[in-house]
């Protein structure tokens, strides 16, 4: 990403040329036939799809794509750009694919598998040697059939169509930096199905839910107006911003001499203003300069862990999650393909009485999307979270609920994949009894007896922790002697919960509420 200073220039000066500089790097100058990095040698293309290749060229030059058998021809048009659509191919390879125009372009070991996104920010983008049993998870990496790429993040507002990246081999050493719930992911597929597998890594910690999704959508909604208008006055200021950080910054430098001299840890340097102009929380900022170059290549489905940024505008992460889904959908033209995320996991410090929580919120939202969108899934791990730890090091579990998913809804293998769901309840004097979907062969309490993490509430609102009893396959007995006449139970409603239900193939009850009465961040905008 270029930096341009602004120490003596006006802020909105240089932040308009880091975006032209972008902009240009963003299209590739022409003569020679060129394609952009999500094409390569080792890549993997997807089976039993017709996949587009796409490039460069001069204006009306034309264009032969051939790979296994098949030649595809085309002419560049008056900007140079040209596409081909590939015939659907059977899973195999190892394949050249060779692009000709007046120079010729090859790529070597492609092969023909199953090709998925992974996506969303720090829990996806942390990598397999920070994870749990790093040292023989890298060890035994060695797996040709599985093909990795990352793509660098680039936050801007002028859409790219390339990026600086390439297609690996997955081995020991190129695991090490890729995201690990993609590689374990990838890994159970790879291991269960026998096909190739790639894995494209776009990820962006701390990114923001709005950063992935194009502004032209957010400003055709009044729901997001409040939300552009702060970056719009951000942008506004960013000369008066910049003097006020050129002062911040240097007390630092102060500060952080101070420190090193006597021994001390030194204090985080300030993000300056016009770098979060260009970061991941900015709307479109991400879809522009990560997703956009890669739209359109060939893939099975995009599996998704992020929502942590979007904690304290939950109610609105509702339709925000739903909208970029389906924006991807559209801008792919593939259908509605398989999008898997990963739950929010538990974390923070464990309340001693039932409470609000910003983080429940945005479960519940994560929750509702499966019910706005086809094809759509959530893996539940409010069982792995670290409560001081916002990177929990288990992600070989979370992939492999997120594999349930896969394997069971799109490749046939029968196999328990959704976790138990509220379905609904029934009153009989001071006892609540709640019925579930999505049991597997019954429910159960992990570690101790009975069922723990459900609160139960009267018309006052004021929710009590709640005995529960496991009453049958698919329900729970839930009351409480404080509470006469309950009318409203929540189950790990919490940052934190303690909570034990499971089903008995180990998957954790998806945390809810039968009530819809007011959040902490229902007017958060």
């Amino acid at each position: 990403m270029i930096r341009v200073s602004t120490l003596k220039q006006s802020g909105l000066l240089c932040l308009g040329l880091a975006a032209a500089l972008l902009a240009g790097a963003g299209r590739p100058a022409r003569a020679d036939v060129k394609l952009p990095a999500i094409f390569g040698s080792h890549m993997v293309l997807q089976q039993g799809q017709k996949d587009r290749v796409w490039g460069w060229a001069d204006p009306g030059e034309a264009v032969t794509v051939t790979i296994a058998n098949q030649s595809k021809s085309t002419k560049a048009d008056q900007d140079g750009k040209w596409l081909v659509t590939l015939d659907p191919m059977m899973v195999g390879g190892p394949h050249t694919l060779v692009v000709k125009g007046k120079n010729a372009v090859t790529f070597d070991d492609v092969l023909i598998g199953e090709v998925w996104l992974c996506s969303g920010q720090s829990n996806m983008q942390w990598d397999v040697a920070s994870t749990y049993d790093a040292e023989l998870e890298t060890r035994t990496a060695n797996r040709p059939k599985i093909r990795l790429i990352t793509v660098p993040q680039v936050g801007t507002q002028e859409p790219q169509s390339d990026f600086n990246g390439k297609w690996e081999v997955c081995n020991p050493e190129t695991v090490k930096s890729f995201s690990a719930v993609g590689y374990f992911f990838g890994r159970q597929l790879q291991e269960t199905l026998g096909v190739p597998i790639g894995l494209i890594d776009d990820s962006w910690g701390g990114s923001a839910c709005e950063a992935w999704v194009r502004k032209d959508l957010l400003a055709a909604d009044e729901a997001y107006k409040p939300l552009l208008e702060r970056w719009e006055q951000q942008e506004k200021g960013l000369p008066e911003a910049m003097v006020k950080f050129e002062k911040t910054l240097a007390s630092w430098k102060e500060a952080a001499e101070k420190a090193k001299a006597e021994g001390k840890p030194v204090p985080r340097q300030p993000q300056s203003p016009e770098e979060a102009l260009r970061g991941n929380h900015r709307p479109a900022n991400i879809y522009n300069g990560v997703l956009k170059p890669t739209i359109g290549y060939g893939l099975r489905g995009v599996i998704w862990y992020q929502g942590e940024s979007n904690a304290p505008r939950a109610y609105q992460y509702r339709a925000l999650f739903p909208l970029m889904i389906k924006s991807w959908r559209d801008e792919w033209k593939i259908g509605d393909f398989p999008f898997y995320w990963v739950q929010l996991a538990d974390f923070r410090a464990e309340k001693p009485e039932p409470a609000e929580s910003d983080w429940a919120e945005l479960r519940e939202a994560q929750t509702l999307t499966m019910s706005k969108l086809p094809n759509t899934g959530e893996a539940v791990i409010i069982d792995i979270g670290e409560n001081k730890d916002i990177h929990p090091r288990n992600k070989q579990d979370v992939a492999k609920r997120l594999a349930r998913w896969a394997l069971a809804k799109d490749y046939g293998i029968d196999l328990a994949y959704q976790s138990p769901t509220y379905k609904s309840m029934e009153k009989d004097g001071n006892k609540i009894t709640l019925t579930f979907d999505h049991v597997g062969s019954g429910l159960e309490a992990f570690d101790v007896r009975d069922p723990i993490g459900f609160a139960i509430a009267g018309s006052d609102h004021k929710f009590v922790w709640a005995k529960a009893k496991i009453v049958g396959k698919d329900k729970v007995e839930v009351w409480a002697d404080e509470v006469s006449e309950p009318v409203a139970v929540r189950y790990a409603w919490a940052d934190n919960p303690v909570c034990n239900l499971f089903s008995h193939e180990r998957l954790p009850a998806t945390p809810f509420r039968t009530d819809d009465w007011p959040g902490l961040t229902v007017d958060a905008k």
